[in-house]
């Protein structure tokens, strides 16, 4: 099959004769099959999924990277896991500026689908590294507000919850804040708290499948070491760190003990990690959805939003908007490896 021409019916095809994992380039209508891989160190890759899929929308596609100076010269359907439906990546070989992702959010909501863009990809299939935040990241729940909730002070403690997410008030010090308004909670309702945490959808299996291809997991998290070390249990992570809260007989006290998790501190966890492992940068992930996420994601060879405000979306290099996190591994496994299909 050397051309595949689509030009008839091009709005209502769908793009079943794409052979997925394999690179075509794409002109006036005809599929081109292609013998090379694009260069992961070169060039930029926008990666559109979470959609059903035309030609129309790879013709849509093509033309807004277009009219950002991006020019498509190969694109690639591909299906990272069966969980997952397939994808669509437009490779622009001579591109190195990234289009903000907010902008990339609203046209892609046009095309009822996700879309980021990728420079030099962590590969899935060689050892790496994914540090996340926790609250509202890997579980569905900012913990601190729910502690509030149980202490009748929620409305107080999230108002400042949201102002520190959002970047509008220095973290440590929204952290003090907050932990003091749940002075005389009883350890026995933090337990109850820790024993019904939400996880974010998709995180379970996602974190199976990093496991599989040697890949160390940790938290790095704003929140408290019994739900981190809940969350260990649940989805098998390597290490967590978190911020410790003091008791006394039984209650919290309202204070925060040792070094507080925060914005800086996540950052030099990453790099730790990263130095400890022996991995090269581009090797490394952070996810997070807060402001206090967006140190330690500029670090990472990839930083991702996660169901993030939009000043962590405009800042980050790709975001997942909506949807299971089982996402992220669209961007970890673009293929540009001779791996083998599902």
């Amino acid at each position: 099959m050397s051309q595949i021409n689509m030009a008839q019916q091009a709005a209502e095809q769908p793009l079943q004769h794409l052979t997925l994992n394999k690179w075509f380039s794409y002109s006036g209508g005809v599929f081109t099959p292609l013998d090379y891989i694009p260069n992961k160190a070169l060039g930029l890759f926008s990666i559109a999924f979470a959609g059903d899929f035309e030609e129309k929308h790879i013709v849509s596609i093509i033309d807004f990277l277009a009219t950002h100076n991006q020019t498509v010269s190969a694109i690639c359907q591909y299906q990272p896991d069966l969980g997952l439906a397939p994808a669509l990546c437009f490779y622009a070989k001579n591109s190195d500026q990234a289009i903000n992702p907010l902008v990339l959010q609203e046209f892609s909501s046009t095309l009822d689908c996700q879309l980021v863009q990728v420079a030099t990809a962590p590969n899935l299939y060689e050892p790496g590294l994914l540090v996340m935040d926790m609250d509202s990241t890997a579980i569905t729940i900012e913990c601190i507000d729910e502690i509030a909730r149980l202490a009748d002070v929620y409305d107080e403690v999230a108002s400042v919850t949201a102002l520190a997410m959002a970047g509008k008030l220095d973290f440590s010090e929204s952290l003090n804040q907050r932990v003091a308004k749940l002075a005389g909670i009883e350890k026995s309702l933090i337990e109850e708290l820790k024993s019904v945490l939400p996880l974010m959808p998709g995180i379970k299996v996602l974190c199976q499948i990093l496991k599989q291809h040697d890949w160390y997991l940790a938290i790095a998290s704003g929140g408290f070491v019994p739900f981190a070390e809940r969350v260990q249990e649940l989805i098998n992570l390597d290490e967590v760190h978190a911020n410790v809260l003091e008791f006394k007989d039984d209650k919290l006290t309202g204070k925060v003990l040792g070094t507080i998790v925060d914005a800086q501190q996540k950052a030099i966890i990453l790099e730790s990690l990263q130095h400890k492992l022996g991995l090269e940068k581009s090797q490394t992930v952070a996810i997070g959805d807060g402001a206090n996420d967006l140190v330690m994601m500029a670090k990472a060879g990839l930083g991702v939003a996660v169901h993030g405000k939009p000043k962590v979306v405009e800042q980050a290099q790709a975001a997942i908007c909506e949807g299971s996190l089982l996402q992220l591994l669209y961007m970890l496994a673009i293929p540009l490896d001779k791996e083998p299909a599902l």
